[in-house]
């Protein structure tokens, strides 16, 4: 049996509960670029923002608003409202999500923490949580070269953390991207959760090992490997 070494866990939808605020970031995000308040354009852009959860914001900015100088626009617009929205105490950490990074981390397993936004928003982020330190690394996509669906930020934290092989690492995620980049980087478990943006069903189809309640669950499941 492989002995998982290497927990890279991804923040907001599973080890962060943010309410929605990505929508509501995005909404404003879109605003701020002309994309109309409402009707068909504004109804697909939101559900593209919801299909493609967890991978880098500008990545999904270019996407949807084609032009470098709109998609930046629109992600700097995106991240001051989300860092607002943090700082206003709209995040919580996902019950029993602190308490599962310090028994895996007890338990000889190192912790990444990983996410789609910048810098500054997960540092935003891990200040309001008081989490700074919980886990062994946090990683953005700029630390790595691409953000998910790829693989990069996994293993940038295989390479940081000195863990010897893909297959002592696993991945939560709860979206099809957090599943996706766990499976192209050869991680032995990649692990939906049913706590954020995707269904089971997406999770299974994207390829999950295992999907879970929620990360607090993760523990259980690792440390008896």
């Amino acid at each position: 049996m492989t002995v998982i070494r290497l927990a890279v866990l991804d923040m907001a939808g599973t080890t962060v509960a943010d309410g929605g605020l990505v929508l509501r970031a995005f909404d404003a995000a879109a605003t701020s670029v002309g994309l109309p308040a409402d009707g068909p354009e504004r109804d697909a852009a939101r559900r593209y923002v919801l299909d493609t959860m967890g991978q880098s914001k500008i990545v999904v900015f270019r996407a949807l608003f084609g032009s470098e100088e709109r998609a930046h626009a629109a992600n700097e617009a995106f991240e001051r409202a989300y860092e607002r929205f943090v700082g206003a105490g709209d995040v919580t950490a996902i019950p029993g999500a602190e308490e599962a990074i310090t028994r895996l981390r007890d338990g000889g397993i190192k912790v990444a923490l990983t996410t789609g936004f910048s810098r500054s928003t997960q540092d935003r982020l891990l200040a309001a949580l008081g989490w700074q330190g919980l886990a062994d690394l946090a990683l953005v996509p700029a630390d790595a070269g691409r953000g998910r669906p790829y693989p990069d930020m996994i293993l940038t934290a295989l390479l940081r953390t000195g863990t010897d092989d893909v297959r002592d690492v696993a991945v939560v995620g709860d979206t099809a991207g957090d599943v996706l980049s766990g499976r192209r980087a050869g991680a032995s478990v990649v692990a939906g959760t049913r706590t954020g943006a995707h269904d089971e069903a997406i999770l299974r189809d994207a390829g999950a090992t295992h999907v879970l309640d929620s990360v607090a669950d993760l523990p259980d499941l690792l440390l008896s490997v």
